[in-house]
């Protein structure tokens, strides 16, 4: 368990698996076997519709932390700024953005863009609120120290500001990971023949569990690798915080 976590959650869930096709007897729940040989054989489709998803979700997340971390950093940084955006933020924080994705298909197309635009709304609320947080969090000590050593207001963003948001702003992407994937697989039903979410509710729908549970597989080793570079990178460029 502590030397390959991995390894040991794969042989767990494996586990259950072969006791739920064992114990039930059900054609919804194909054989681990089965799916193993779909997966290899239908290996490059799978990959075509898994990339188009992960370039979705890249692009999101890139837009949403371009500008939901700038609007969270102005929102710690000034009292002006917070006292405005902050109620605007709060009210529409809650309200389900997804139920805009028809609106967003009307304004920017059935491609893409809209896909993107919906999966980029509702994680820069996540990402504004997290980064607002985390500079606000910086002591008042800390900027006075700097402001001693005549530091101009770029080494302060450099010196201070950015490393003391970055833990913040890594754990909002895990959170993020996994709302941008549930986001899409909803989004990807609706005019595109494109993305995993597509493939997985294709497959159901033509009674190809086989084919259904090799989507639901792949997407979820997407999303491993997705936490594993973020784990990379947050060692990386958060050392002083390990």
């Amino acid at each position: 368990m502590k030397r390959h976590p991995f390894l040991y959650s794969f042989v767990v869930i494996l586990l259950l698996w072969l006791l739920l096709y064992w114990g039930i007897h059900k054609p919804f729940i194909p054989s681990p076997l089965a799916v193993g040989f779909y997966m290899a054989t239908h290996f490059k489709l799978i990959l075509i519709h898994l990339g188009s998803s992960f370039y979705r979700i890249i692009v999101a997340i890139f837009i949403t932390v371009l500008l939901g971390g700038t609007t969270g950093i102005l929102l710690a940084r000034s009292q002006r700024v917070d006292r405005f955006l902050s109620p605007i933020i709060y009210t529409l924080f809650p309200i389900p953005k997804i139920a805009f994705l028809p609106l967003l298909m009307l304004f920017l197309g059935l491609g893409n863009a809209s896909k993107i635009t919906l999966v980029a709304t509702i994680l820069f609320f996540q990402i504004v609120i997290s980064v607002r947080d985390g500079v606000k969090s910086i002591p008042e000590g800390y900027y006075l120290v700097m402001k001693s050593m005549n530091a101009s207001a770029k080494e302060v963003y450099r010196h201070l500001i950015f490393p003391a948001l970055l833990p913040s702003l890594f754990t909002a992407l895990r959170i993020s990971v996994g709302t941008s994937i549930s986001v899409l697989f909803f989004a990807e039903n609706y005019a595109t023949q494109r993305g995993i979410g597509y493939f997985i509710m294709d497959a159901w729908i033509k009674l190809d569990y086989v084919g259904m549970f090799s989507g639901i597989i792949a997407i979820s080793l997407m999303g491993i690798v997705m936490f594993l570079v973020l784990d990379k990178l947050e060692a990386h460029f958060c050392k002083w915080h390990h």
